[in-house]
């Protein structure tokens, strides 16, 4: 079979995915918080685009709003703000001996300008005070420069719980070794002050002998706050009891066994202890008083606060009315009137390209931000529409729904759904929620009907076992002929499941836990 090439022409379709529409599926998908970063690195980059709100306000205030109002005008007599007249007024004294006289007070501290503040005067002054204007430099409202000195610089900054132990450390040794070998151990002391490295594995990485390692890490949990750079809770209950003084016998063997402290088997841990129903009692209150997280007091990553993308009001016809929250959007204009200047002005074919591109990025933004807003409002629309009765009545009337029922009725992919509803939450009267919630599995109903959601069907797990007495705990099969009889069809692992989720314990543990409660 012979080769050879040859030249053809075919027509095909294909999508090519260019890169503003790889950025404008990114910006779909980008939360609030992303967002602004994102539209703030635009406007640093991009000298086409500013702010809507930077523009200047239409109505006049202060002075030019008294200069524009008319004699006899009411709102201009009584706004409150001083007129140029009342400035020029010879009655209004400006002198320090004008003022000492109307107030009868001596203002001599209040007006530098009535003082020679030449440095021979003020150098004088010092000196009869006994002072020197050397102990006086740097202080003060004011500098050498003439400015004003910048409060943010005295303002004291936050101490990590890595520098706190670091300070700690420079005063407990001077051995360079050790103070190198506490360095890495205080690296690896995570936010709530455990160390989540083995003394082997420190000393492998530091190349030191374990010995040592392992002095160093007892020198550091000598450290405040108490309990830090323990490797487990029972290693950081024992910490904090030796600081108080209580670690007697009995209290170590309730520290050895923590997992009958959990499980409230109160009965074993007398046992264990030795000790009776009293002394039992104070022991589990000295340890509820101590800290499991001794690091959290010095806090970590600044939490940040959810703002709804959306919010849903109820109107007076009973219907909903969902808007966006303006608060959450950015909002940037393209200034076409200084592209117009620009372009009109000479310039060469590279600066002309840049300002061309510059202002094609900008369209394509602000074109985006819009289709963006459109498709929240769209699809949060929709989503408002199918849990009515969630909205209206709870968790209990939560319908199921998935991603391919809301692109079917708005006309959308439902991986553009997908990207809508991720990190995107709505206000409602029931709370804020991410969007994400309301998309939940369905279960069959036992005789036929309508499906049940997934969470209402946790919640009533939740209300059954709230509701359960000491003496008549519910089993998870005496849950599963609950939810049967009010007609949802539903397996015994999957109840064991959702009431995992929700962290209750087993039905042995809660007769434990609720008899104990009783007794106690």
């Amino acid at each position: 079979m012979a080769l050879s090439a040859k030249m053809l022409l075919r027509q095909g379709q294909s999508l090519v995915m260019t890169p503003q529409l790889l950025q404008a599926i990114k910006l779909l998908q980008y939360s609030s918080v992303e967002l602004a970063a994102f539209v703030e690195e635009e406007l640093e980059r991009n000298p086409l685009l500013e702010r809507s709100e930077d523009g200047p306000d239409p109505t006049p205030t202060g002075i030019d709003a008294i200069a524009e109002a008319q004699p006899g005008d009411e709102a201009a007599a009584f706004s409150g703000d001083p007129a140029e007249s009342d400035w020029s007024s010879p009655q209004l004294a400006v002198s320090s001996e004008g003022l000492a006289e109307s107030l009868g007070t001596d203002v001599e501290n209040a007006f530098d300008g009535d003082r020679d503040l030449s440095p021979a005067v003020e150098q004088n002054k010092l000196e009869a005070m006994g002072l020197s204007d050397s102990a006086w430099s740097g202080v003060g409202g004011g500098e050498a420069g003439g400015e004003a000195s910048n409060i943010e610089a005295y303002v004291a900054g936050q101490t990590t719980l890595s520098e706190y132990l670091g300070q700690q450390l420079a005063l407990a040794t001077d051995d360079p070794v050790e103070r190198m070998i506490g360095t890495g151990i205080i690296d690896a002391i995570d936010e709530a002050g455990y160390l989540r490295e083995s003394a082997e594995e420190i000393a492998d990485r530091l190349g030191a002998s374990l010995e040592r390692v392992e002095k160093v890490i007892a020198l550091v949990q000598t450290f405040e706050p108490t309990g830090v750079g323990a490797r487990d809770l029972a290693e950081c209950i024992a910490l904090q009891l030796r600081e108080l003084d209580r670690f007697d016998p009995a209290m170590q063997a309730m520290v050895a066994n923590l997992p009958l402290v959990a499980r409230r088997d109160f009965a074993a841990l007398r046992k264990i202890c030795g000790v009776d129903d009293e002394d039992l009692r104070d022991m589990l209150a000295e340890i509820r008083r101590l800290d499991p997280k001794p690091g959290r007091a010095f806090g970590g990553a600044p939490v940040q606060p959810v703002a709804p993308d959306v919010i849903v009001r109820a109107a007076r016809d009973g219907s909903w009315l969902i808007e966006l929250n303006s608060e959450a959007l950015p909002r940037v204009l393209v200034n076409q009137t200084y592209a117009a200047t620009v372009s009109r002005k000479g310039c060469a074919d590279e600066d002309r390209n840049f300002l061309s591109q510059c202002l094609q990025t900008a369209n394509w933004l602000t074109k985006s931000l819009e289709q963006r807003a459109r498709t929240i409002l769209k699809v949060s629309t929709e989503i408002v529409r199918r849990q009515d009765a969630f909205l209206a009545l709870g968790v209990e009337h939560l319908r199921p729904l998935n991603l391919k029922n809301i692109a079917d009725a708005v006309g959308l992919h439902e991986s553009t759904v997908s990207r809508v509803t991720s990190n995107k939450y709505m206000a409602t009267p029931r709370g804020l929620f991410e969007l994400k919630y309301f998309f939940t599995a369905s279960i069959a109903a036992h005789g036929g009907g309508d499906a049940h959601s997934a969470e209402a069907v946790r919640f009533k797990i939740k209300q059954m076992i709230d509701a359960e007495e000491p003496d008549a705990i519910l089993s998870d099969d005496a849950i599963v002929e609950r939810l049967k009889a009010q007609n949802i069809d539903i397996a015994r692992r999957t109840v064991a499941k959702y009431r995992e989720s929700l962290r209750i314990p087993s039905s042995v543990e809660r007769r434990r836990e609720k008899q104990s409660s009783a007794s106690f």
